[in-house]
């Protein structure tokens, strides 16, 4: 199924039903009371999170949500039936917005929440309600509200205990593929992930959830590559792994390639940037003891080293385990 991260629909509640104006009339009883009965209230609209889901793309061909109006009041006292609700349902981790003013109405970060996005309209009152002391028979009944109406820009973030980020082809989904369920793909070329994907780790009876997105890339943060329009599912992580190839195909500097990635980090998101990131070294088994001691001294001069750093081989499955251990250790603090 194709990963759709981004909706705009338009929601419209149940208009309420009008009361009705009416009067008894039976056999010997010619000039009865009032008798008109009230309208039903128009349905709802509930927007709700799904655990089953994890795309938003059978909102890109309905656009438009309409709960059912409630019926028109009758005689004999009968008030008309409540139209029928509506549920959209949409994965977890989506945002809710007010298209018009940008304004987040709610962000749905848990299984099964649910929240009313347009009330029906209330319903009318029947000329019944009207009777009194001094007029017995009124002919006076209100009508139903109408329903409202709202355009919504739904987004979908992830949520993930872990995110990485990386130039293309450093060996993001090969770590992935190699410590979780997820089934990525993997090749010697760039950006073989297309789209952002979720794999969850176990190690020790303890769990996480690791997001894989696509490569960043040299102006990315301008609109070039597929990574930026991904770093927004990277946000509800609590840390993010920056892996970093040691012997990259297209023979760059590893140092650039840093320096790279955190520069549109930082010009995509202030937050994204400070959330706490540790540097992951790829591919150890390709490069000399004494060459991974040379490229931390050179890292260390060029960068503030506060992050902590790992030497893996993500094919190689070395070094992943313990990476995978202290990650549970540091997610339980």
């Amino acid at each position: 199924m194709k990963f759709i991260d981004q909706a705009i629909i338009q929601v419209i509640s149940g208009n309420g039903g009008h009361g009705c104006i009416s009067f008894r009339r039976e056999k010997y009883i010619p000039k009865g009371g009032p008798d008109g009965g009230d309208g039903g209230d128009g349905g709802n609209v509930w927007i709700k999170s799904d655990k089953n889901l994890n795309t938003l793309i059978d909102l890109r061909f309905k656009k438009i949500f309409k709960a059912f109006n409630g019926e028109n009041g009758s005689g004999k006292n009968c008030s008309g039936k409540k139209g029928k609700d509506i549920t959209i349902n949409v994965p977890i981790g989506t945002k809710i917005i007010n298209y018009q003013t940008q304004e987040i109405i709610a962000d749905l970060t848990e299984k099964e929440q649910k929240i009313l996005i347009a009330k029906g309209g209330w319903h009318g009152l029947g000329n019944t309600r009207f009777k009194s002391a001094i007029n017995r028979t009124p002919r006076k009944r209100t009508m139903g509200i109408p329903g409202e109406k709202r355009y919504l820009q739904l987004e979908l973030c992830l949520i993930a205990d872990v995110g990485t980020l990386g130039m293309p082809n450093s060996g993001k989904s090969s770590l992935v593929k190699n410590i979780s369920n997820a089934k990525t793909k993997t090749a010697d070329y760039p950006f073989t992930t297309l789209q952002p994907i979720l794999g969850s780790v176990v190690r020790n009876n303890k769990k996480f959830i690791i997001a894989d997105i696509p490569g960043i890339i040299y102006r990315a943060s301008s609109g070039s590559g597929l990574g930026i329009q991904f770093l927004k599912h990277l946000e509800r992580c609590k840390i993010l792994l920056h892996i970093v190839d040691l012997f990259p195909i297209n023979y760059s500097n590893p140092i650039e390639n840093i320096e790279t990635v955190l520069q549109e980090l930082k010009k995509h998101s202030k937050n994204l940037y400070e959330k706490p990131r540790w540097l992951i070294f790829n591919k150890i088994d390709l490069i000399k003891s004494l060459d991974q001691k040379k490229i931390i001294k050179e890292i260390k001069k060029k960068f503030e080293l506060k992050e902590k750093y790992y030497f893996i081989s993500a094919t190689k499955k070395i070094g992943i385990n313990q990476l995978c251990l202290d990650i549970i250790s540091y997610l339980k603090k």
